[in-house]
């Protein structure tokens, strides 16, 4: 099959092997970004959780433990919250640097093989 060009270029196994590498990429680079859409939402969450802790007057405060509600104090939640958020931020930044990662293992790829097939492939979403 003749595109572009008009020229056929020779898929060899190593390029085969760049293309199936771009694939899982880019696989990974879109479960990435739902993972950052959850982390983002969790931490806001966490962030409401403890504006409305601020405003309630309570000392005892309903906390949710797994599939269950415990009495905890005020003090404990605070210092519960306080630790998933920086749990959630740790998890984000990690995900943030390997999407970055991913992002430009893709341009590396998209450079070899644009080289080689120039309009030949496409890579690009649609």
């Amino acid at each position: 099959m003749q595109q572009g060009s008009g020229s056929e270029t020779e898929v060899t196994w190593e390029d085969q092997q760049n293309i199936n590498k771009f694939g899982r990429l880019n696989t990974r680079f879109h479960e990435l970004e739902d993972e950052i859409k959850v982390a983002k939402e969790t931490s806001e969450n966490l962030e409401d959780a403890e504006n409305e802790l601020i405003l309630t007057d309570e000392e005892t405060i309903r906390f949710q433990i797994g599939e269950v509600f415990a009495h905890v104090s005020k003090e404990e939640v605070e210092s519960r919250l306080e630790s998933m958020k920086e749990v959630t931020s740790k998890n984000l930044e990690k995900l943030e640097e390997e999407k970055e990662s991913i992002l430009a293992q893709m341009a590396e790829l998209k450079k070899i093989l644009y080289g080689k097939f120039k309009d030949s492939i496409n890579l690009e979403e649609d």
